[in-house]
Order: C-alpha cells, then sequence, then structure tokens
C-alpha cells in the first residue's frame, strides 16, 4: 500500500477471531498471512480503530451516538412516545425510497410533531436508526418503527431479466410455418436476389423439400413446442393434413374458450364477499415487510386488494419463479381477510412446507391479534381435534395445512379466503371440492411454474393473472456446475461455505444408502456436522431435523427431494444434487431454487457418478439447467421442458393433443383469437406488410457471429412497433456488437 493510505480497523478483536476460525479451517497455511503479521505490516501507516469500546488508543473521538430502538409498539403509543422525544430533539424518518419515507411520515401524521413540523423525511440508504445526544437529533427508519430488519439494495448489479424468448432457435429443432406446418430449421442462408445478399431462414419439409425464409419475414417461423414427449411428422409441402390440424385445433380453442368464458361469467354473476377497504392496521401490517418489494409484487397486491374489495368471488392466479415474493403477497391478502372478520385457509402441498408458512405466517403477523394454527400429520391426533374444534368456533383466524384442510370433516365458522400454495400438485378433486363447498370465497393460486407471456396473453380477461417476473433488488442468480463426483471439487465448495458462516444441502433420493453418503463426506470434511433427513422418518424426527437445521445446529442437511417444495433457509446458499441425471428439468430447477434466497451468491453442483454414460435426454436436460441459470429462468426451462405444465393445468389435458398437433405458439394465438371473439372485440390481427426493397438490409455473419442471438434479434426487429423500440434496440447493438455495419444500419431505418 502507498504510505499515505489511511487503514481502518473495524472491531480488531472480532476481526481476530475469524481470522483464527479460518486458519484452523484451512491445512495448507502457506497462503495465508496470521493476524499479528499482518497488523506489524501496517505498523508505517495511519491506522483509525472503530469500536465500541475504547481499546487503549493515545487518541480517542467519542462520536457520542446512541442507538434508537424502543419505538415499535402499538401505533398510538409509538405516537405518543415519538411526541415527547420531539419536545427536545429534532427527528428524521429515512426511508429506503421517498415512496417508503411517504409511507413512514403517513403513519406519523397524527402526531403533534409532525403537525408543528419536527419530523422531516429524508431519503437514504442506512441499516439502522441512531440519536447524536450531543446535537440533539434522532433519526428513525422501519427497523425501529416496525421490528424490520433492512435489506438493502444492491446498486452495481444489473437486474435480472424474465426471460420471453422462447425464440432461441438452433439447427436442427423443430419449427412452425404459419402457411406450411411442422419442419426442421436447417439455419440461415445467403440467397443473391437482383444482385443484392439477401438472409433467409432454410426449412426443411417431409421428403427433403425446402423453404426459404427472408429473415424480414421471420414472423410467419414459431419454434415448436409440444406438449408431448413424441417427435412429431414433418408436414409435407401442399399436404392438406396440416390444414385439418390448424381446423381442428382452432375449433377446439373455440369450444375451450367458451367454457373458460362460461366459468368466468358464472363466477361474475355470484355473490361474494366484499372485504373492507384497508384499516391502520393493514398499512403497519404492510409497512413491517422487511424488504422493498419488486414493482410486480406491488401490482399483484394492489390487484388482489382490488378484487377482495369487489362483491365477486375472487379467482386469481400468482405466477412467480420460485423465491419471486409470492408468500408476501399471499399473507396480505391473508390479513385483509382477517381484518375483515374472515377466516382464512392457506392449503400446502408438503408437510415441511405447512410447517414453514406455518412459521412465516406468525412471525411476519406477532404483533397484531392474530391466531394461526396448522394442520398436518406434524400435530397430534389431540392438536387436530382442538383446530378444528376452534375453527367451527370462530376462534381460529388463519389454518395454514396440508390436503388435511379440505378434508370432508372441517367446518368453518366464517370461511372468507382459500390459498392454494403450488397448485400444479393439487387434485382437481381438492381444488373442486374446496370451491364446490365454499362456492362465494375469494381464492388465490399461487404457482411457481411461470406462464409463459404468449399464454398469459391469450388467456387475458379470461383468468385474472399475476406475472411476479422482477427478481427480489438483492437477488442474484445461482451459479451451476454440472460435474462428476469429485472429492477436491466437494471440499473446497464445502469450506467456503463453512467459511463464511453458511450451511449446505446435499440431495440424495435413495433413502437405503443415505449413511454410506454421509460417511463419504465425513471423510472429505471431518469438520463437518451432517443431519439426515427424509419422509418416511417419524413425524416428530422429521420436524425435529428441520428445526436443528434451521437454527444452526448442523452445517449440513442431507436430504431426499422433500426440500423441493419451497423450504426457506435463507443461510444455505451451496447444494450439491447427487445423481442430478435422474431428475426431470422442472425438479432440478425447484431444487437449485432453495439455494440463493438471500443476497450472497449462491452455488448448485449437479454431481453425475465418475464413470456413468448418460443418455442423450440427461446430458441435454444437464445442459439445459446450466445454460438458463439467470434469474426468473423458470420460463424458458418450462418450454424447453415440454411438459408446459403451467398450461396442462390452466387448460386441462384434453387441449395437449392440439398443442401437440400445431405447436403452442400458434395455439395461443388462435385462443387468443377465440376469446376476443366471443367477446366481441376485434381480431388481434396485424396487417402483413411484405417490404421488398433492392437493398442489402440485414445483420451481416461477421458483426453477430452467433446464429442463436442473431434469430433472436431478428425476431425482436419484426415484431417492433414503435420508433422508441428501434432506438432501444440499435442502442443494444451497439453495446452487444460495436458500430453497427450499413446494412444492418438500413435493416433498422
Amino acid at each position: 500500500l502507498p504510505d499515505d493510505t489511511l487503514v481502518i480497523l473495524v472491531d480488531p478483536h472480532d476481526s481476530k477471531l475469524s481470522a483464527e476460525t479460518l486458519l484452523k479451517r484451512t491445512d495448507d497455511h502457506s497462503h495465508f498471512t496470521d493476524f499479528n503479521a499482518l497488523l506489524a505490516s501496517m505498523s508505517h501507516l495511519k491506522v483509525v480503530t472503530a469500536s465500541l469500546l475504547n481499546e487503549g488508543a493515545e487518541t480517542t473521538i467519542d462520536l457520542q451516538s446512541t442507538s434508537a430502538d424502543g419505538f415499535a409498539l402499538a401505533l398510538d403509543e409509538t405516537q405518543t412516545r415519538i411526541d415527547t422525544v420531539a419536545a427536545d430533539h429534532e427527528i428524521l424518518l429515512v426511508g429506503d425510497t421517498p415512496s417508503d419515507s411517504q409511507r413512514l411520515m403517513e403513519l406519523l401524521a397524527e402526531t403533534e410533531a409532525a403537525r408543528s413540523g419536527h419530523i422531516k423525511p429524508a431519503v437514504a440508504q442506512i441499516s439502522g436508526g441512531f440519536r447524536l445526544t450531543a446535537a440533539k437529533r434522532l433519526v428513525l427508519t422501519g427497523a425501529e418503527l416496525f421490528h424490520r430488519s433492512p435489506v438493502r439494495r444492491g446498486k452495481t448489479r444489473a437486474p435480472g431479466k424474465p426471460i420471453t424468448a422462447s425464440m432461441q432457435l438452433e439447427a436442427g429443432d423443430l419449427v412452425v410455418h404459419l402457411a406450411h406446418g411442422i419442419g426442421l430449421y436447417r439455419g440461415l442462408d445467403h440467397i443473391e436476389k437482383n444482385g443484392q445478399h439477401v438472409e433467409h431462414l432454410v426449412i426443411e419439409y417431409d421428403g427433403g423439400s425446402k423453404i426459404y425464409v427472408p429473415a424480414s419475414r421471420i414472423g410467419l417461423i414459431q419454434r415448436y413446442v409440444g406438449g408431448t414427449k413424441n417427435r412429431p411428422k414433418l408436414a409435407k409441402i401442399g399436404g392438406q393434413a396440416w390444414v385439418r390440424q390448424k381446423k381442428a385445433a382452432e375449433s377446439a380453442v373455440t369450444d375451450m374458450a367458451s367454457e373458460l368464458l362460461e366459468l368466468q361469467a358464472k363466477r361474475t354473476g355470484r355473490q361474494g364477499i366484499a372485504f373492507d377497504p384497508d384499516h391502520i392496521w393493514q398499512q403497519q401490517f404492510d409497512a413491517s415487510f422487511p424488504y422493498q418489494e419488486t414493482p410486480d409484487q406491488v401490482t399483484a397486491i394492489a390487484d388482489c386488494k382490488d378484487d377482495m374489495e369487489l362483491a365477486k368471488p375472487m379467482d386469481r392466479l400468482i405466477c412467480g419463479d420460485v423465491g419471486f415474493g409470492k408468500t408476501e403477497v399471499a399473507m396480505r391478502a391473508a390479513f385483509k381477510a382477517v381484518t375483515s372478520g374472515y377466516q382464512v385457509a392457506v392449503l400446502v402441498p408438503t408437510t415441511v412446507l405447512a410447517e414453514q408458512h406455518f412459521h412465516n405466517f406468525r412471525n411476519r403477523m406477532a404483533e397484531f391479534p392474530v391466531r394461526i394454527e396448522k394442520l398436518s400429520r406434524f400435530c397430534t391426533a389431540a392438536e387436530q381435534r382442538q383446530t378444528l374444534k376452534d375453527l367451527r368456533a370462530g376462534k381460529v383466524d388463519i389454518v395454514v395445512g396440508t390436503h388435511r384442510v379440505a378434508g370432508k370433516d372441517i367446518a368453518f365458522s366464517n370461511l372468507g379466503l382459500v390459498v392454494i400454495d403450488e397448485e400444479q400438485r393439487f387434485g382437481v378433486g381438492v381444488k373442486e371440492r374446496l370451491k364446490n363447498k365454499h362456492s362465494n370465497v375469494d381464492v388465490l393460486t399461487l404457482s411457481a411454474t411461470p406462464i409463459p407471456r404468449t399464454l398469459h396473453m391469450a388467456l387475458v380477461g379470461v383468468r385474472d393473472i399475476s406475472n411476479l417476473e422482477t427478481p427480489p433488488a438483492e437477488r442474484r442468480s445461482v451459479e451451476t456446475v454440472v460435474t462428476r463426483w469429485d472429492d477436491k471439487l466437494i471440499r473446497s465448495a464445502i469450506v467456503r461455505e463453512l467459511n463464511r458462516g453458511g450451511q449446505i444441502f446435499m440431495v440424495h433420493n435413495r433413502i437405503g444408502d443415505m449413511e454410506q453418503v454421509a460417511e463419504k463426506i465425513r471423510n472429505i470434511v471431518p469438520e463437518i456436522r451432517i443431519v439426515i433427513g427424509h419422509g418416511q422418518m417419524p413425524e416428530g424426527e422429521l420436524e425435529q431435523v428441520m428445526v436443528d437445521f434451521i437454527e444452526h445446529k448442523y452445517d449440513m442437511l442431507l436430504a431426499t427431494t422433500i426440500i423441493e417444495s419451497g423450504l426457506d433457509i435463507p443461510n444455505a446458499n451451496t447444494i450439491f444434487i447427487d445423481d442430478a441425471d435422474h431428475y426431470g428439468l422442472s425438479d432440478l430447477h425447484q431444487l437449485r431454487g432453495r439455494v440463493g434466497r438471500y443476497k450472497h451468491q449462491a452455488f448448485c453442483y449437479m454431481m453425475v457418478a465418475p464413470h456413468k454414460h448418460l443418455s442423450p435426454e440427461a446430458s441435454k436436460r444437464l445442459r439445459a439447467i446450466e445454460e438458463f441459470s439467470q434469474m426468473g429462468a423458470g420460463f424458458a426451462i418450462s418450454m424447453r421442458d415440454l411438459e408446459i405444465r403451467g398450461a396442462g393445468n390452466l387448460l386441462g389435458s384434453q387441449q395437449s393433443g392440439h398443442i401437440a398437433a400445431i405447436g403452442y405458439e400458434m395455439y395461443c394465438q388462435l385462443l387468443e383469437d377465440a376469446v376476443r371473439q366471443m367477446q366481441n372485440l376485434p381480431p388481434a390481427l396485424s396487417a402483413d406488410v411484405d417490404i421488398d426493397l433492392p437493398i442489402e438490409a440485414y445483420l451481416a455473419p461477421d458483426y453477430v457471429p452467433d446464429l442463436r442471438h442473431k434469430i433472436d434479434l431478428y425476431r425482436r426487429i419484426a415484431k417492433i412497433e414503435s420508433a422508441d423500440e428501434i432506438g432501444l434496440i440499435r442502442e443494444e447493438l451497439l453495446d452487444r456488437f460495436g458500430p453497427l455495419p450499413e446494412a444492418a444500419e438500413r435493416m433498422l431505418e
């Protein structure tokens, strides 16, 4: 370091302890300096120590500040307390964003201090409030007013982007041409036409005949996504089969649309519950959310509240990738129902998830008089009987549980809202039983299989859907590595996680040899504390394992896929999946979603046995999961998985044959048109204009070398609807590929 460097040592005592712990964990000390030697090497520099206690320095500067706690009381008590302090202090209310500080000001608007101007709003990123005793100034944040731990927004990282392009084509992919049907995409080719080069997509049909589609007409081509495992037959050019399939799909879609609209009309016609507008408690509850809401969350919450205040039964679907904040939307809706005097049933697919939701709801609502109980196999028979009795008597406000909640023997005193989490895991029977039994209650469904935007558009006006596509502020995408089992790699990954005080999941789906796997890990990392959890353990034992792991009594949880659904342990940020080739894509994505739920970089290792030969399908799956590791990749994955669970789920299985015959995207277009027709709206068609000018206008191979990116860009350029979008694409091209060559510039013009 240069001689005029200023070194600030924060809490030297703690730093020394951390350094010693690190050295204990590492076998090879040659890379490290010990802490005293480090201090000695700084003796010629200026050193400032920041510490709570005076550690014997020659000069001490006392900042005369104290913490500002003790304001999170009932609202009227908080207001009185603020007025008392404001008599001789100036108070600053600090929020993360202008709207946040505005919200804090609104909550204290009734105080004398606010009326007399002794409270001022401010916007800053600070970790908590404090009191400057000498300057008589008190700084408060949401942390002191609501016991919420502030989570700061990362400033440097670009936000994750939701993926919408299922259109990254590779040679050999199946595509659908709107006029000719299903063919094989064979790549791009330059064709000379009137002395000019024009880029074309080459598509091969049955019998080897080929069609050349100019890049400017790429809108005619869709990537084929079926819903079945079997590869469809290629169409014959000029054959009648394609026309027939399209006709059949059109009539099926019309039936489907009328069925959906009929359901919609029935629901709208029924009398539902109109919940009260937001209560002051609701504002307090909303404000005590310890994170910054994402824009999508704000919209989804507002939509839910609007639906609930209408006198017709709500039926809203909240779609969003793993960890994008669906639970918070559900909690706010539940709280609104309770403050309006109604009961809430929360239905979840697994016992472990019921346990977790139960604790989350309890912690979030701890400061309010809301009684929350659970019904699952973790409860004793006596506890279940008592809960059922109290539900009937109306003493329980919210019940969280598995299928048990939809049991025939359950009676509510005043049910107002049903929340169904991970709806794709419940049989239709359970949902229907609930809906029929309580036909006028509001239903909120959460699903982690995001709905691709095309389907979302097709269903607009038929089903109320809120899509959560923005990742939470500090989320980073999970670094995904596909590898053979390797002791060295496992050791370094585990030690890295332990050194930052974190925990680890190891997923191994065979109960029989879990002990051997645990032994193997102990040999690699002797200092690790391992606990085993699986679904065949006695009830209380599994619950105890989970609780112990959450309380960090163990470093590694070796478990079966029971951890797949919604288990949320922010401290666990490394996951190993053993025999990863045995899982489906969506399972791998769900498992990977168990880590990276906090601001630390998370790691996921998909491991395959050392000498095992992988089938082409398995290696394709593993490649796809590695490729789609960015935030919100659930979209691309549900498309890649070809199971379109979201679609099958919303559209019923009888439609999947038609999706297989004509491809998913075209099915969605037909559905959208059918729905619009039934609602007497004009079809969403755009005029198809063919521009044929004698100029060269394309993206040259040496400008955009990657063909998949090029196809994606052509597709986006073909969809442009306004001049602003052209400017944005020009900026992106400049940014990604450098100055535009003439042909590319012409294309945009």
